[in-house]
């Protein structure tokens, strides 16, 4: 549901928020936070996708505010959207003209939900000074991104100079899975020291003079960054020890490599991160975080500016080799699939159709110990295939040796064997007739003398 204000005021937009939660029912209760959006109306539109996404996780009221036309008379228009047009959230869009336009915390205080966190997102540009902005100062996080300015790097230090507790920015929450990566490797054998660490990634990505500066802060090791393309982002990192590196390489996108003395190289899905999901991470925690604040503050004042380029800290040994990292996710990968398909190969098929009761039955007679029917079925199989595997007998033997034919000797086994059986057969009836006769005649002898007696 969309509804339009136009030429209206904060009052209008509460009232209309009301009569609309009553005619959609419970859908605008349960929100966690506010969340303010300062935008320019280009970049709007993708603002609030990104922000509706981020509320699936945290159901919040979002307030886009876009300061419009300073020129003119004061006008405040509105967008209101609930519904399947908010996803988990209600979304209040004001467009703000006129002298209004510097006053946008007056328009913004009214609708904040009472007695809940306030979080303010400057998706471009931000202010240099975000926790003296007036609507920063009335936030308990500030979220920035230093990616969308033209110089991360000075943008950074200005974060830096005027940095207070609650200030984030969106290049620190894409390094999670690299943080998360080379912190589970170092809790790996052989446990040794770092000695140094390499950083490769693009002149304006931000986050790799960031993770540089985690790492420099939490090892205090020497770390040096080396320069990639630009747009290519956090290409590698090197972590040396006595034994032998620590490399985790991506070399495109998605798939990234880590390769460690003692361990098998392993392949590991590391894609970029999504702008909504680093938005819904950050809005996961109000509380100021120390690690940013420690390797924005006293990281990047340490960090040793770049020198070498990827291609020479490669060819020269100290940063890893993206070519070679490329080659090796292919083979892993091919490894992979390989064992897949036998795994899938070797597996026996299940029944098409069970029933509960034959299920059940099933479970008894394997807790038993006894053999199910296509276990049964499988040796019977086996004794079946015995005979016909087993050694040929003397006779095929002689028969074969003689010349003939395998097919030849077999019958001629078999003819044997039949007349051999046919003669114990009638040897055995000829015993047991002589047996009778012999008992007959006996019985025949004494019966005669009685006879002659009584005649």
């Amino acid at each position: 549901m969309i509804r339009d204000l136009t030429d209206t005021t904060t009052t209008g937009i509460s009232k209309t928020l009301v009569r609309l939660r009553n005619e959609v029912g419970a859908m605008a209760l349960g929100r966690v936070l506010t969340l303010v959006v300062v935008v320019e109306d280009i970049d709007a539109g993708h603002a609030i996708d990104v922000a509706n996404q981020a509320s699936r996780q945290h159901p919040c009221r979002i307030v886009v505010v876009i300061p419009g036309d300073r020129r003119g008379k004061n006008r405040l228009d509105a967008q209101i959207r609930l519904g399947g047009d908010a996803g988990a959230s209600e979304i209040v869009v004001l467009r703000l003209y006129g002298a209004l336009a510097n006053h946008g915390p007056s328009v913004v205080v009214p609708l904040l939900l009472p007695d809940s966190p306030i979080v303010a997102w400057w998706p471009g540009e931000a202010p240099a000074d975000v926790g003296q902005d007036p609507i920063g100062a009335m936030a308990q996080r500030r979220i920035t991104d230093a990616a969308q300015h033209r110089n991360p790097r000075i943008i950074l230090k200005k974060r830096a100079a005027s940095y207070a507790p609650g200030d984030t920015d969106l290049s620190w929450t894409r390094l999670t899975r690299w943080r998360g990566l080379l912190a589970a490797a170092l809790d790996q054998p052989p446990y040794e020291p770092i000695t140094s660490a390499v950083v490769s990634g693009a002149p304006d990505s931000p986050s790799s003079d960031l993770l540089a500066a985690w790492l420099q802060r939490r090892l205090k090791v020497p770390v040096h960054r080396v320069s990639t393309p630009r747009g290519s982002g956090i290409s590698s990192v090197r972590l040396d020890r006595k034994s032998g590196p620590i490399d985790l390489v991506r070399p495109g996108d998605v798939v990234a490599t880590l390769s460690q003395a003692g361990q098998p190289d392993r392949r590991i899905s590391l894609p970029r991160r999504e702008l909504p999901e680093c938005l819904a991470d950050e809005l996961r925690r109000l509380d100021p975080d120390d690690a940013y604040e420690d390797a924005l503050l006293h990281g990047l004042e340490a960090l040793q500016p770049v020198r070498l380029t990827a291609a020479a800290a490669a060819k020269a040994g100290k940063a890893p080799d993206p070519a070679e990292s490329r080659r090796l996710a292919a083979r892993l990968g091919r490894d992979e699939s390989a064992q897949d398909a036998s795994a899938m190969i070797s597996a026996p098929p299940a029944p098409e159709h069970a029933e509960t009761e034959q299920v059940r039955a099933a479970t008894v007679r394997k807790l038993a110990g006894k053999r199910t029917p296509r276990e049964k079925q499988a040796d019977k199989a086996r004794k079946q295939a015995a005979p016909a595997s087993s050694p040929p007998s003397s006779s095929s033997s002689a028969a074969t040796k003689k010349g003939a034919t395998p097919k030849a000797a077999t019958q001629k086994a078999a003819t044997k064997r039949a007349a051999t059986t046919a003669s114990a057969t009638t040897t055995a009836t000829a015993k047991k007739a002589a047996v009778k006769k012999a008992t007959t005649k006996k019985a025949t002898a004494k019966r005669a003398p009685a006879t002659k007696a009584t005649s």
